[in-house]
């Protein structure tokens, strides 16, 4: 049984028919949205960043929203590995009472976030080889400045009913921002590629913690951040909103001569654009117009048989606080037994890069 399935686009398993995997070759690494689920790649995140892409240092671009924005500002870190402990242990150890408001939701992830990131600002956002890109959803019509649970209700009501008619109305109520690291041009992101404004802003020390709060802002469970330093006025939520898998178009840095390979750890298969379009499952990247956006990503994920191995059958998520009600102390104990469990991950992972196998290459 393998726990790592494989899949590539034209042009990346054509690069590992010739060189294999190699980290010089790797110019982007997004990470998506999903809350808990991203707790499974702990062990590969603290390999990956605390040891295989040192050891080829290059000029990269990280870009993620909610816990994906949340892992690689831990990959950021001077020390990674500690960082990425840290990130899991928190994550992990969140307590809820029964009768939660959005309010103690969202004073509980500040803190998180001090715990996680105090201190560690600067060095976040100034690091010598990574480039970090974090993204959030602005609100426009209904969804601009919601000051009562029933207008925000309203807006986002009107966003999914037009996000029913296709993912392009959803970019009447929502658009994308991007703060990231103003030392990257990031070109292959700033020409459009979809429906969404896009508004570019600065990730600095002393916004980096709303930008993260921002990015992982769930409706309703947590109250929308309102102010980011440096970015344009107006009322944020998760990033996921609008990017939940991060269908991006990455082939634009495919002729990258530094090498320009995307390396996708991801929760599955299928990349979903979207949060709302979760529930259909013929929007998915790499058709339609954004066919060739995934020739030169390499999309890495647990695979089935792996998944069935893990308590319940299935990756943590949000549903875990529901499902296990009052039992922190058994919820906490699955989570982190998942993550020791992703240590599988990682040892397929870096046997493959090692000595690649291209059997266990599928097309994406």
């Amino acid at each position: 049984m393998n726990a790592l399935a494989i899949h590539a686009g034209p042009k990346a398993l054509a690069h590992l028919r010739e060189h294999g995997l190699r980290a010089q070759d790797i110019a982007i690494i997004p990470a998506a949205a999903g809350g808990p689920k991203g707790l499974i790649f702990q062990k590969l995140d603290q390999w990956l960043f605390g040891r295989w892409l040192p050891s080829a240092q290059r000029e990269r671009t990280l870009i993620g929203a909610s816990i994906g924005a949340w892992r690689m500002a831990a990959a950021c870190h001077a020390d990674p590995v500690a960082a990425f402990q840290r990130l899991g242990d928190l994550y992990s150890e969140q307590r809820y009472p029964p009768r939660t408001s959005p309010r103690m939701v969202t004073e509980f992830c500040k803190q998180l976030l001090g715990d996680f990131m105090g201190g560690h600002e600067s060095e976040v956002t100034q690091h010598p080889h990574h480039r970090l890109h974090i993204l959030a959803s602005r609100g426009s019509r209904l969804l601009k400045a919601p000051r009562l649970k029933i207008s925000e209700m309203a807006g986002f009501s009107a966003a999914v009913l037009g996000n029913l008619i296709s993912r392009s109305q959803l970019a009447h109520h929502l658009e994308r921002v991007v703060l990231g690291d103003a030392r990257d041009p990031a070109f292959w992101l700033k020409a459009r590629f979809d429906a969404f404004d896009t508004h570019f802003a600065p990730l600095l020390p002393d916004n980096i913690a709303a930008a993260l709060l921002a990015s992982g802002t769930l409706p309703f469970i947590m109250e929308p951040v309102r102010h980011i330093a440096h970015a344009p006025v107006g009322t944020y939520w998760d990033g996921g909103l609008i990017d939940y898998h991060l269908a991006l178009p990455y082939s634009r840095v495919a002729g990258n001569p530094e090498g320009g390979l995307v390396l996708y750890p991801h929760f599955g298969e299928r990349i979903v654009p979207g949060w709302f379009d979760k529930q259909f499952p013929w929007r998915r990247a790499g058709t339609g117009s954004s066919r060739n956006w995934l020739d030169n990503v390499i999309l890495i994920s647990p695979s089935r048989a792996f998944l069935q191995t893990l308590s319940r059958g299935k990756l943590p998520d949000r549903k875990d606080f529901l499902s296990y009600g009052a039992n922190d102390d058994f919820r906490i104990l699955n989570w982190k037994l998942a993550i020791s469990e992703g240590a599988r991950l990682r040892d397929e992972l870096a046997a493959f890069v090692e000595k690649p196998d291209l059997r266990l290459v599928k097309s994406i």
